[in-house]
């Protein structure tokens, strides 16, 4: 009997020094905390000896680890404050690119917010879609809910008219219902619409004073409307963003797209999976991702879970739903094919010999009566 031993692959280990004793405080965080928070994020262990930093686990674990602690180290030379949050976002670049340069995506600064609170790109594929809106007039961020992706077009676009490169904003979403049954609303038809239209609302106002968005929006010069409310218009010097478009009807987009005046920037964003249109009506964000690829002054940015930036159970929940809908939709096509296969073999075989259709009986045929010869012929 043979006994077959497969030798252990040993773990790699690389060392740092840390020769700016303040900033490596900084990068370890109060009671290592950050340390912790890496050690968990990456999957290694992390040893400390005075200035001296020892990372050990599998290769490219150690690799990642490495080049995370040396950008964010540059990073707290230069004063950066790290905090827990900061760690995590750093992850999520290098682990989309690990070439990425972590302080390209924290010194982008998109708004500075009420309260003087920055708004910044939390990962490499916010970077990439507020680098895509800058270039580009057209730029469609599909993705799960919680990328940012509405929140960040509202912040370049608050920016854009603080600047006076637009002379307006208009936001816009469908006043589609996601399966509820709302009845008659009474009011008048901003305030039957409003319920549909308060998420935008509420970006706005954390992004602006209060009272200074209400001056906006009462002067026109920020407008909050239904997609409905687009038709006939052109939109020049204007910031445009629709928001759920995946409930946008294609005569709806192809309207929505064909408002775009001089010197105007419109953004889409849209998660396909979340589309609420009654059955058989196709999404107009899915044909226009078919038609529109690869035109020029038009850019697609794609979102998935692990770009998620709200409640860590949200990329949980997200990636369960997801889960579920491939083994769901690969049920279905296995169903689909076994009924075709049963189809199939119900048809005769071209090569089969074909049944011989029974012979039919012979039929009687009815003799006249032979002649009497005493008869007489009639004259």
């Amino acid at each position: 009997m043979q006994t077959t031993v497969t030798p252990v692959k040993e773990d790699a280990r690389e060392r740092l020094v840390l020769d700016d004793n303040g900033a490596a405080l900084a990068l370890f965080g109060q009671a290592n905390s950050n340390l912790k928070t890496i050690e968990r994020e990456v999957g290694l262990t992390i040893g400390v000896r005075g200035n001296e930093v020892t990372l050990v686990g599998p290769a490219d674990r150690v690799a990642l680890g490495r080049s995370l602690m040396e950008q964010l180290y540059q990073l707290a030379r230069k004063g950066k404050p790290l905090a827990t949050q900061d760690i995590a976002r750093a992850v999520a670049v290098l682990a989309g690119d690990q070439r990425a340069q972590i302080k390209d995506v924290f010194r982008d600064t998109v708004l500075m917010a009420s309260r003087a609170r920055p708004i910044q790109p939390k990962g490499l594929a916010q970077k990439r879609y507020i680098d895509a809106i800058r270039e580009q007039d057209i730029v469609f961020g599909i993705g799960p809910a919680g990328t940012g992706k509405t929140y960040l077009a509202m912040a370049a676009a608050v920016r854009a008219l603080l600047d006076k490169e637009v002379k307006r904003i208009v936001l816009a979403r469908p006043a589609v219902e996601a399966g509820e049954k709302l009845g008659f609303l009474p009011g008048t038809m901003a305030e039957k619409v409003n319920p549909y239209l308060r998420p935008l609302y509420d970006a706005l106002h954390d992004m602006m004073d209060f009272d200074r968005a209400e001056a906006l929006v009462e002067k026109g010069v920020i407008e909050v409307a239904p997609l409905a409310f687009m038709r006939g218009r052109t939109l020049n010097d204007a910031f445009v963003i629709l928001d759920e478009a995946q409930n946008s009807t294609a005569e709806q987009m192809k309207m929505f797209l064909t408002r775009l005046g001089y010197n105007s920037k419109s953004v889409i964003t849209g998660d396909i999976t979340q589309v609420d249109l009654p059955s058989g009506q196709k999404s107009g964000l899915l044909q226009a991702r078919e038609l529109l690829q690869g035109i020029e002054g038009i850019a697609f940015c794609t979102f998935t879970e692990v770009d998620v930036v709200r409640h860590p159970l949200v990329q949980k929940i997200i990636k369960a739903y997801d889960a579920h809908d491939a083994a769901r939709a690969a049920a279905e096509a296995l169903r689909k094919k076994a009924q075709q296969q049963a189809q199939h073999a119900l048809l005769p075989h071209p090569s089969a010999p074909q049944p011989q259709s029974p012979a039919a009986p012979p039929q009687a045929v009815a003799v006249p009566p032979a002649a009497d010869p005493s008869e007489k012929p009639k004259s």
